[in-house]
C-alpha cells in the first residue's frame, strides 16, 4: 500500500516569555494557517527559550486553543516546551490532546544545568515514519545516524539560532539528506527570546531528500512555509 502525501508546515510564531496561554493562542493561529497535516514549531516555542521555564504537562489546560486547532483542520502538531524530567522536549499536539514524543538528545553546558537528556525517537503519521530532533541534535551527525537506524522518511527539528546562524539550517539538512536520503523540515524561532537570543534567525525551511530548499521563511515571527511530500 503506497502512502498518502504528507503536508507539512514549519511555524515560527511569536513568543511572549513564559506566557504558556498566549503562545498556544499564538501556536492555534498558526496551525489554522498552515493548512497542513504536520506543523512543527521551534524549541521550547510554547515558553522561550527561558531554561528556567516550568515544564509543561501535557494535560495543561492552556494547550487548549492548539488541540481545538488540530481538531478543526487535522493537525498533528510539534511544539518545543520544557517537559517532564526535565528534558527540551517536543510535545505532540492533536484532536485528542497532547503527549511527549521527545526529548532533546545533546544539551549544550548551560541546558545541562536545568534538564536532562532524551533518547532518540520516531514517531508514525500516516505511514510516514518522521525522526525528531532539537537544535543541538541537527549539529551532530551522530544524533541522525541514530535516528535513521530507528527507519525514517523524515527528520524535523525545531531550533534556537542567533540571527548570524541561519545559514546552519540549510547546511545541516543538506548533510542529513545526503547521509540518509530523508527529506528534513527545521522550524527557527524568530523574534527575541532568552539565553541571550536578542535577535534569532527565523528562516525556517524545508528540504528535500536531494537537500533543495522547497520551501522557506523569513526572519520575521509568524511566518510559515509548507511543502508536500509524495512516497
Amino acid at each position: 500500500m503506497v502512502a498518502q502525501p504528507l503536508s507539512i508546515a514549519v511555524a515560527q510564531p511569536r513568543c511572549a516569555a513564559h506566557d504558556v496561554a498566549a503562545n498556544a493562542v499564538a501556536h492555534a493561529e498558526a496551525v489554522r494557517a498552515a493548512a497542513a497535516r504536520v506543523v512543527v514549531f521551534p524549541e521550547m516555542s510554547l515558553t522561550g527559550y527561558e531554561l528556567d521555564a516550568t515544564p509543561v504537562a501535557p494535560d495543561d489546560d492552556r494547550l487548549a486553543p492548539i488541540v481545538a486547532a488540530c481538531a478543526e483542520t487535522g493537525t498533528l502538531a510539534l511544539v518545543g516546551a520544557p517537559v517532564a524530567g526535565p528534558r527540551i522536549g517536543i510535545l505532540a499536539l492533536d484532536a485528542e490532546g497532547a503527549r511527549v514524543v521527545y526529548g532533546k538528545v545533546h544539551l549544550h553546558r548551560s541546558e545541562a544545568i536545568h534538564f536532562v537528556p532524551g533518547e532518540p525517537a520516531v514517531i508514525d503519521v500516516d505511514e510516514w515514519r518522521l525522526g525528531l530532533a532539537v537544535c543541538r541534535d541537527t549539529g551532530l551527525p551522530e544524533h541522525a545516524a541514530k535516528t535513521a537506524a530507528l527507519g525514517i522518511d523524515g527528520y524535523v527539528a525545531g531550533v534556537v539560532h542567533a540571527d548570524h546562524e541561519a545559514g546552519l539550517h540549510g547546511e545541516r539538512a543538506r548533510r542529513v539528506a545526503a547521509d540518509h536520503g530523508v527529506w528534513v523540515a527545521t522550524a527557527a524561532f524568530a523574534g527575541p527570546t532568552g539565553g541571550g537570543f536578542d535577535r534569532t534567525s527565523g528562516r525556517s525551511g524545508i528540504w528535500s531528500a536531494d537537500g533543495e530548499l522547497l520551501a522557506g521563511t523569513s526572519a520575521a515571527p509568524d511566518e510559515i512555509a509548507r511543502a508536500v511530500f509524495v512516497k
